[in-house]
């Protein structure tokens, strides 16, 4: 039986009262690397991935486009089609995006994390599935239950986080929230490759607010090109609507005030 609210309950033999979702889940900005001071994970949520996916597999094949996407390798001969696969998500019904931007120099990341990567990727995942992805310890949603396709990042045999993120959230939410959690090399999965679009223009537009980079001129056009579609003038102070839920560290913004 799986409980619903207060009072009611259901049986898996209820299976359209059930909301079954898949997360697809990249990082952006390495814990390891001291040149980049922030980290961010994202998440795209969907219940069929499918209308998202051949959407791109068909321009793909349009465009004889076969190149994994990546943010950090946009240039003049792949932005048209990253710009495509930005306006494909956008225009996708039922879809939404997550994401949790830290400073790893900041007192938050320091103290929590004491600078262990690895608890790093596992927490930060795990706070932004349960406040974001599964609507925080106010939300009704006790009838979705999701699957965690994550991007492959090797880690020292002692790190489990496949194991540790779904025991964790189950435990926290005292349900079945979370089905499995997979790795997959993202050059084979445009759904993660999206994300990494994302989270990557995220990260640099942030870089660019505090004069980190010099910019290059197609990744700054990618960017201007998503903050058009979403309104906003930078990612300094997140963004939150019906589709994208943004979050910033203070920390981040604190930079502003050195």
């Amino acid at each position: 039986m799986l409980p619903v609210g207060k009072d009611i309950k259901i049986c898996l033999s209820d299976y359209d009262k059930i909301w079954s979702k898949f997360c697809f889940l990249d990082e952006s900005g390495s814990l390891c690397d001291g040149k980049n001071p922030f980290f961010t994970i994202g998440i795209i949520k969907c219940s069929q991935p499918y209308y998202l996916y051949s959407k791109l597999q068909y321009q793909r094949t349009k465009e004889g486009f076969y190149d994994e996407m990546k943010f950090n390798k946009i240039s003049y001969k792949n932005i048209t089609f990253l710009k495509f696969a930005l306006d494909a998500f956008f225009d996708t019904r039922s879809i939404n995006f997550y994401s949790y931007t830290v400073d790893k120099a900041g007192a938050y990341f320091k103290s929590k994390f004491n600078n262990d990567q690895w608890l790093a990727y596992e927490e930060i995942s795990i706070r932004l599935l349960l406040d974001g992805v599964l609507g925080g310890d106010l939300s009704n949603t006790t009838n979705e239950i999701i699957i965690l396709i994550a991007d492959h990042v090797t880690t020292p045999k002692n790190v489990r986080y496949e194991v540790s993120v779904k025991t964790k959230i189950n435990k926290q939410r005292s349900r079945l929230a979370i089905a499995g959690v997979c790795k997959f090399d993202s050059k084979g999965n445009d759904l993660l490759q999206v994300v990494d679009l994302i989270i990557g223009a995220i990260n640099y537009d942030l870089k660019l607010c505090f004069g980190l980079v010099t910019g290059d001129k197609n990744k700054i056009a990618f960017v201007k090109h998503f903050k058009k579609r979403l309104g906003i003038a930078g990612f300094i102070d997140g963004f939150r609507d019906r589709k994208f839920n943004v979050f910033v560290d203070k920390d981040v913004k604190q930079r502003l005030l050195i």
